[in-house]
């Protein structure tokens, strides 16, 4: 097989006249029409210049158009850079640059606003709009639809996707053909997928979830999926009847929880709910049963690894656990000091091995080799314990990370821009839970002698410069920072003595 990801994806569709996608405005798109739709983006990437192992940055909105751009990219040996449509241009700036993407395709609104960032990395700017339209589409409007796939082995690289880390610096995490083809493969016999399977597609197409889980699967197996921008509830619930599965955050899930509608005859057809990106609490576990007769299967992935662990299809469900290793997938509990293997029911630092775990990051051997060791395991930064029955639980994160809304969110970002900033000598940013986003940011400051650091302009600030799901939701000013005897600043005090914080935004 020359490219074996692509013609497990895509290629074996030519000629193939089955719904792939299932619009909101009541269009289809047939395999075989988004192939060839994919290879008109081919043929003018090429056409641009761009040749194997270049790198393509995308910051787009989810269209057809946008998922047929990562399919051309996997045809023509491109190395495909999707990036959250909520992040600033003072964000992305870094990943652009960094990458040494070859071309940057944005949405037209922003075009304006990005071009500095395209002129300062040397990347060519192209615009793609939620409609489909845009400059790059010009470009492949008169392009053949027909593309020589270009030859790629197994383990070239495919994609690069960025994962903040908690210093500040961002990771951009290298993932193979192999790494993406081996998990599909693996979930669509796990999960017992079959082209007769209607996906109800909710998610983003900028991270592993929404794109190498959900997609992928679908396509391996060759079933279809009603492609919905984003989660809004009334399309959900107007759409659930004509799907057969469906994969979301635990935010989805909540919130139909919330609505009368959502019953036992509105889920009648389906046969497989699946969560992940963030625990899914055990309430809405027994909640969501009581209410339709479906027990949320939760798995557990990372960007790094694509999945590692699910819950299994024939089987008990487990709330609180995230299951067991996928087929070929290792886990082991270690002590995070010693590296010592512990003893089932000890918690420890959560390490996986597998086809599925990345080749390393992008340009930091350094840190690739203090996360990858050399027997191919890789030290995720999660803290986990292993149950007497052989189910994963995961206990907490040792990167500090918080969840919202199924994204990730790292304190080390924004406590750096909050020390910036006039008046404040210091700031620890920790998550607090949240009974619909999972968790919401909580800033917390310490003023600089005789300063009052003016909140109101700080929120300007963050609304600037960060994503609307990173921006603290509440900033709170205290007189100095818990620490232990090493200086390092206690968060856990913090988040035991604010839990109850969020009241205010009540």
């Amino acid at each position: 097989m020359s490219n074996p990801l692509y013609e497990t994806l895509f290629g074996k569709y030519f000629g193939h006249t089955t719904t792939f996608l299932l619009l909101p405005n009541g269009k289809t798109i047939s395999h075989d029409s988004f192939i060839r739709m994919a290879a008109r983006s081919a043929n003018a990437l090429s056409d641009m210049g761009l040749s194997v192992g270049d790198r393509v940055a995308v910051q787009i909105d989810k269209s057809p158009e946008a998922l047929a751009v990562y399919a051309a990219c996997v045809q023509s040996g491109l190395v495909y850079l999707p990036l959250n449509a909520a992040y600033t241009s003072a964000e992305v700036s870094y990943f652009v640059e960094d990458s040494g993407a070859k071309i940057f395709i944005c949405q037209g609104c922003k075009e304006d606003e990005l071009a500095a960032v395209a002129e300062k990395s040397g990347a060519m700017l192209e615009t793609l709009n939620a409609d489909g339209t845009g400059t790059f589409t010009d470009l492949t409007r008169n392009k053949d639809d027909s593309y020589n796939t270009i030859e790629r082995d197994g383990e070239d690289l495919v994609a690069l996707l960025y994962t903040s880390g908690t210093t500040g610096r961002s990771n951009g995490a290298m993932l193979s053909q192999n790494n993406l083809l081996s998990n599909a493969q693996t979930l669509v016999d796990l999960w017992q997928f079959t082209d007769r399977d209607v996906l109800l597609h909710a998610l983003p197409i900028f991270h592993t979830h929404g794109l190498f889980v959900a997609t992928n699967v679908t396509l391996v197996a060759g079933g279809s999926m009603i492609f919905i921008p984003k989660f809004d509830l009334d399309t959900i619930i107007e759409n659930l009847p004509n799907a057969s599965t469906m994969m979301g955050v635990p935010t989805f899930y909540t919130r139909l929880l919330h609505d009368s509608r959502f019953n036992k005859d509105l889920t009648r057809h389906m046969r497989l709910f699946v969560s992940g990106s963030a625990p899914l609490l055990a309430e809405t576990h027994e909640k969501f049963e009581a209410r339709t007769g479906h027990r949320i299967l939760e798995r557990y992935g990372m960007t790094e690894t694509n999945m590692n662990t699910s819950n299994p299809y024939d089987g008990e469900r487990r709330a609180g656990t995230v299951g067991f290793p996928l087929p070929g997938v290792e886990i082991k509990i270690t002590d995070s000091k010693t590296g010592d293997v512990l003893a089932d029911g000890e918690i420890g630092e959560i390490e996986v091995r597998g086809p599925n775990v990345f080749s390393g990051y992008w340009q930091m051997p350094e840190k690739t080799a203090e996360e990858l060791r050399n027997n191919g395991f890789f030290i995720t930064g999660d803290l986990g314990t292993i149950d007497s029955d052989g189910y994963l639980h995961i206990s907490g994160r040792n990167k500090d990370v918080i969840i919202s809304g199924g994204y990730n969110i790292y304190p080390k970002e924004i406590e750096l821009l909050l020390d910036e900033q006039p008046g404040v000598m210091e700031s620890a940013v920790i998550g607090l839970a949240h009974p619909d986003l999972g968790e919401v940011v909580v800033g917390i400051l310490v003023a600089e002698k005789g300063e009052t650091p003016d909140l109101d302009d700080l929120s300007i600030i963050f609304r600037e410069s960060l994503a609307k799901y990173k921006q603290p939701q509440i900033l709170l000013i205290i007189p100095e920072l818990p620490r232990n005897t090493m200086g390092k600043v206690q968060k856990n005090i913090l988040r035991q003595e604010y839990k109850d914080a969020l009241m205010q935004l009540d």
